[in-house]
């Protein structure tokens, strides 16, 4: 009778608890072992809230340190970048700061003002045309979400890879951008790589060590290489060369954003085309400059001082941190220190 008695005492109260649906309600709720096992919302170190970005493109940047996002760039827009490119190999156009690169295995030889004797041109800010892809709005959209609201486009390349010559010069070393920047933090900054043709393993598209941004900088300096090194080609000293690698195969207007401490490079081109490449490092414009002396970066300030004074002269000392505040352009919101 008593337990009857309770019985009917706890249905009342769950009828009070309940009304419309009684003490069957009750057990849709989970038990506390479910709610243990309910993800909770995952902390991301690399990427900042943003409503671009889906949980699953943040957490594979969070533990790759890049993130390639398809058909970002309009086949138009790159024909443009590329007349430009040729106007500016035949020197039809004169781009104030513009370094124009060549091949260490083509630089002496005899040639045409034509493309086939540039592998390179950077800093190209001051190029109305080119630095147009700095500023592209379908860019600077995920750019943002790595830097926030302020940024500064702080390094461009448009890269021309020649076909190799056999000495294996077209190849670039496994590097970390952080080497050549002496501006913080790093987790700010990030490289926009668009692809401007297809880009595989035959003309040598970019490879990767995934997770490797979780490290630090390390030891940069030329490899031993027969063939020779381009000029400013600093590799990686030392690492795990039984890492995985990844090839990135992309296709026209395919752009890669990456962590400026992901090591990475490039293999040979074995074609006969020339494989072409923009891209632009951003920066938060709250980053700021250190000084490189005593670090293992000392090593390219000297040679990028050594260059910036025969081009520029004058006798007043250079520092790394002076060749890159000239390279800066605010490209969304406010210059707050860079």
């Amino acid at each position: 009778m008593q337990e009857a008695a309770s019985a009917a005492r706890l249905g009342t109260i769950l009828r009070h608890l309940c009304p419309r649906t009684g003490a069957a309600a009750l057990t849709a709720f989970p038990t506390s072992a479910q709610i243990a096992s309910v993800k909770h919302p995952v902390e991301f170190h690399y990427t900042l809230d943003n409503n671009i970005l889906t949980p699953e493109q943040r957490h594979f940047y969070d533990e790759n340190g890049y993130l390639l996002i398809k058909n970002l760039v309009s086949g138009e827009d790159i024909e443009r970048f590329r007349n430009q490119f040729a106007k500016i190999c035949k020197k039809e156009v004169q781009v104030p700061g513009l370094i124009i690169m060549r091949d260490v295995a083509i630089a002496k030889s005899e040639f045409v003002l034509d493309q086939k004797a540039v592998t390179k041109v950077q800093d190209f800010q001051e190029d109305e045309e080119l630095f147009r892809y700095c500023t592209m709005p379908q860019i600077l959209k995920y750019v943002e979400c790595f830097t926030g609201p302020n940024i500064m486009a702080m390094h461009t390349m448009l890269i021309n890879k020649p076909p190799d010559s056999g000495k294996k010069s077209s190849r670039h070393p496994m590097h970390q951008d952080l080497h050549y920047f002496p501006f913080r933090p790093a987790d700010h900054i990030v490289c926009a790589w668009t692809a401007m043709e297809r880009i595989d393993r035959s003309n040598g598209c970019l490879v990767v060590l995934p997770g490797t941004h979780k490290g630090s900088l390390k030891q940069h300096d030329y490899p031993d290489w027969e063939g020779g090194v381009n000029k400013m080609y600093h590799g990686v000293r030392d690492y795990n060369k039984n890492l995985p690698r990844v090839h990135l195969v992309m296709e026209k207007g395919d752009t890669v954003f990456f962590h400026p401490l992901l090591i990475h490079g490039s293999g040979m081109n074995r074609t006969q085309g020339f494989r072409k490449a923009i891209s632009c490092h951003y920066a938060s414009a709250g980053c700021h400059y250190i000084d490189v002396k005593g670090t293992s970066q000392e090593n390219i300030e000297k040679e990028v001082v050594e260059i910036a004074q025969r081009k520029y002269g004058g006798s007043t000392p250079i520092t790394l941190k002076d060749t890159w505040m000239v390279r800066g352009r605010l490209v969304k919101g406010e210059r707050t220190n860079l």
